[in-house]
């Protein structure tokens, strides 16, 4: 079986979307080595974090298309698909070429989330423009809708008119290095490296006002614990750097932003828990990055947040309250959390490689087979 997929976030994306084509195209290539696995790159790799395998193929624009790679991303990689031979064509981030549907190509599309219709006020109008011309133009063009989450495919069908049978719901996973033993001197390095103590609050994520990490730091101002934010800073996170300086919580409060994934594996299992309090995710990728690494989760009891931490997780009734934060904070840091990680460590495997590639291979057999 020859694969297609539009690679552009797998070369190009550090978070989020990259990361989940990097994993679901390693996994498949892994457990199913017979296949042809094609990527189509409109650019030149700017992020160097996937590793090509013997069975993989890296495809770029040529011709006048070299000067226009957003043009080919969006039309003129069809000619290429058809050229390639490709027996199904998977969009892994929520967008297909436009005019792939009538090659008659098996086509199947990864919804992530409807962040731009939930809450549009989140968004330039523009932007809320194109992402919704290139939503509806891709439910037309898809034969198979898949969401990440059944969270997901519920917004799906209250913004579009699709039978539910047309959606089917995969999970996705996480980089292997979550799941791997690490060694106790590198985890004393990384510890050393960054001063941290003995037990502290991780937050991991893009450091943004849909990712709540405010009401964590305000929630520690009369607390003692120590709190490390690790991810991509806005100026969001300015204000939280002023808010820090101005209570004298420097000497509590770590940010940390572009760390290799070996060093946030290592944080993850040196915290006491993970908070987590976004306010709308179409998964919640770190949710499961924690649960894998055997770390408790505080989280949104609302939304995707319980299909993602199980039974597991420590949950927020209301994560802009600061009250029920500290409450919440204060447990995790002074009880003993061996129940939640025992918990943890059952539910995550429901999202293991295995289980993911074999029902993305079931789901190309049947849309090839129709």
């Amino acid at each position: 079986m020859q694969i297609g997929y539009d690679a552009k976030r797998i070369f190009h994306n550090t978070t989020g979307l990259g990361n989940y084509g990097r994993d679901l195209v390693r996994i498949m290539a892994s457990f199913y080595p017979e296949n042809r696995y094609v990527l189509y790159n409109p650019e030149p790799a700017r992020v160097h974090r996937f590793v090509m395998q013997n069975n993989m193929q890296e495809r770029q624009p040529s011709g006048i298309y070299r000067f226009f790679p957003a043009l080919w991303r969006s039309r003129g990689v069809v000619n290429d698909i058809k050229r390639d031979r490709i027996d199904i064509f998977h969009g892994l981030s929520g967008e297909l070429p436009l005019g792939i549907s009538a090659t008659g190509i098996p086509t199947v599309v990864s919804i992530h989330d409807l962040i731009f219709l939930r809450h549009p006020e989140w968004y330039k109008p523009v932007d809320r423009w194109i992402y919704k011309k290139k939503f509806y133009r891709t439910l037309k063009e898809a034969r198979q809708i898949v969401a990440i989450s059944e969270r997901t495919k519920k917004d799906i069908l209250e913004f579009s008119h699709l039978q539910p049978e047309r959606i089917q719901v995969i999970y996705q996973g996480c980089h292997s290095v979550f799941k791997s033993d690490i060694p106790a001197a590198y985890l004393f390095s990384i510890q050393e490296k960054y001063g941290l103590p003995e037990a502290f609050i991780l937050y991991v994520g893009t450091i943004e006002p849909r990712k709540n990490a405010f009401t964590v730091v305000k929630a520690l101002k009369d607390l003692p614990y120590h709190l490390v934010l690790a991810g991509r800073e806005t100026s969001y996170a300015r204000q939280i750097r002023e808010f820090v300086r101005e209570h004298k919580m420097t000497g509590r409060v770590t940010i940390l932003s572009n760390l290799d994934l070996n060093e946030l594996a290592a944080l993850y299992r040196l915290a006491k828990v993970l908070v987590y309090p976004s306010i709308y995710e179409g998964f919640g990728i770190p949710i499961i990055e924690a649960l894998n690494s055997g770390t408790p989760v505080i989280t949104n009891a609302h939304g995707v947040f319980p299909e993602a931490a199980g039974p597991g997780g420590i949950y927020l009734n209301d994560v802009f309250d600061v009250n029920e934060m500290r409450e919440k904070l204060q447990f995790a840091m002074e009880n003993d959390l061996t129940e939640y990680e025992q918990k943890a460590k059952a539910y995550v495997r429901k999202f293991d490689d295995e289980t993911i590639a074999r029902q993305w291979m079931e789901l190309y057999q049947k849309l090839i087979d129709e």
